[in-house]
């Protein structure tokens, strides 16, 4: 588990949304609703469901090509699945009690070796959606299918950036 040190330092990316410097990040992570979407309040998935929001965001970590990853980049791909500072610790807590992510020193190493297929786990839908990451308008949403449930939509470059890709 983690020392007290670094649950302040979670503590602290999770209220300042990522950021290390107190500020927020400037990077949009709610959009307002767009074709079929549900409306998500507590910036949770789109069902809402507590249980399933932890479940994607303990599946992305597991997922993750990243050989490592700081807190802050971890934090910021777990918004991705919500908001709330307290799912995102439950998320992170969760993924390092079952053995898929190791957390020493500010730094996330996920253990699983698994990695989202493009072919396989990636569905691109067309329409009008708002990328979960950086909030901007899309065309083409793409979708991680994980066995915990559906992840996006993101736009190409962002969906990359979420799976570890770049």
């Amino acid at each position: 588990m983690t020392d007290e040190s670094e649950q302040s330092r979670l503590d602290e990316l999770a209220d300042t949304g990522g950021s290390t410097d107190g500020t927020d990040s400037g990077v949009a992570r709610t959009a307002d609703p767009v074709q079929g979407e549900e409306t998500d309040p507590a910036g949770t998935t789109q069902a809402g469901d507590a249980t399933e929001t932890v479940e994607v965001g303990v599946a992305l970590l597991a997922h993750l090509e990243d050989a490592e990853l700081s807190l802050a980049d971890a934090v910021d791909r777990v918004e991705t699945v919500t908001t709330d500072p307290a799912l995102t610790r439950e998320i992170l807590d969760t993924a390092e009690l079952r053995g898929i992510i190791d957390r020493e020193d500010g730094v996330i190493q996920p253990r699983s070796g698994s990695f989202v297929s493009f072919e396989r786990d990636v569905i691109r839908r067309e329409g009008e959606f708002t990328c979960r990451r950086c909030g901007a308008s899309l065309s083409t949403g793409h979708f991680v299918q994980f066995d915990a449930g559906e992840h996006g939509p993101f736009g190409s470059s962002c969906i990359r950036t979420v799976t570890g890709r770049e």
